[in-house]
C-alpha cells in the first residue's frame, strides 16, 4: 500500500515513513515536475517517484533489521 502512495504522491509516502526533510525536498521537485510537465518535467516527476520508493524500501528494511537485532539481544539476556 505504501508503495502505491509513493508512486502517486511521493511526498506523502515519505511523511508517512517519518522522513520529513526528505519529504519537503521531494515535494519541491515533485511540484516542479508537475508544473513543468510540458517542458520535460516528467523527468523530475519520475525522479521523485524513484526517490520515494527507494527511501520507503530502505526505511522498511531498517525496521526489519532492527526487529532482528532486538530479538537477538533479547535472547542473549535470557
Amino acid at each position: 500500500m505504501i508503495y502505491l502512495v509513493a508512486i502517486f504522491i511521493p511526498p506523502l509516502a515519505l511523511i508517512i515513513e517519518g522522513k520529513i526533510f526528505q519529504a519537503v525536498i521531494n515535494a519541491v521537485f515533485w511540484i516542479l515536475g508537475i508544473v513543468f510537465v510540458i517542458l520535460g518535467g516528467f523527468i523530475l516527476w519520475a525522479i521523485t517517484i524513484i526517490h520515494a520508493v527507494i527511501v520507503v524500501h530502505g526505511a522498511r528494511s531498517d525496521a526489519r533489521t532492527q526487529k532482528i537485532v532486538d530479538a537477538i539481544n533479547t535472547n542473549k539476556e535470557n
